[in-house]
């Protein structure tokens, strides 16, 4: 295992686990996370741990063009259901993120230091929001990373009302110019979507 150092630099994804797990330690500046994500490399701990950061193989992700819309989800779309903003208020959608109910977790990897973190990120315009209002109420959202070359690291999303997350999801990649979304690990909910497994070779290719 790497433990980092105040040196800005990672060990190559190829000497990551099994699992993906590829480096312990270091901070959460914006130069060490900008060369993570840049590297196919995020951070992925729970409070009390260490930083830990992951390169996993295969890579989760979603191919704009192959983006999956349910007919109930077109159903919400032609009704307007919800209002869909960009970057109007960061901090609100990650805390929320951060206090959304993850089944088989026990508690949030959305630390107050990752929240921190990603604020600056925002301030320096790479960490981006999408905010999703019923009304003038924030009922779900998303935030993620934009480390250029059309890629969009997905983080986390949150929704308080039923679809909120989902419909705010897809009017953000059906208005993007992105050529990749990176959802990093499986989830049912993003396979539904139009998610698949590509290789961290392909995956870093993008970057």
């Amino acid at each position: 295992m790497f433990f980092l150092t105040n040196k800005i630099e990672f060990p190559k994804v190829t000497e990551a686990s099994y699992d993906g797990l590829l480096a312990i330690g270091g901070d959460l500046g914006p130069e060490r996370l900008l060369h993570a994500y840049n590297s196919g490399i995020f951070p992925w701990f729970e409070d009390e741990e260490p930083i830990l950061w992951w390169s996993p193989d295969p890579r989760f992700v979603i191919f704009p063009d192959e983006l999956k819309v349910s007919k109930s989800m077109k159903q919400l779309f032609k009704k307007d259901k919800f209002k869909v903003t960009k970057n109007k208020d960061f901090r609100s959608v990650i805390t929320n993120c951060s206090e959304a109910y993850r089944e088989g977790q026990k508690g949030t990897w959305i630390t107050e230091n990752m929240i921190e973190a990603y604020i600056k990120l925002h301030e320096l315009g790479y960490a981006i929001s999408v905010e999703v209002w019923e009304d003038k109420t924030l009922v779900g959202g998303l935030y993620g990373v934009d480390v250029g070359n059309g890629v969009f690291c997905g983080e986390s999303m949150f929704t308080k009302v039923s679809n909120a997350s989902k419909y705010g999801f897809i009017e953000f990649v059906k208005h993007s110019n992105y050529k990749l979304i990176d959802c990093q690990l499986h989830t049912n909910h993003l396979e539904s979507l139009g998610g698949k497994h590509i290789s961290r070779k392909a995956f870093l290719q993008f970057l």
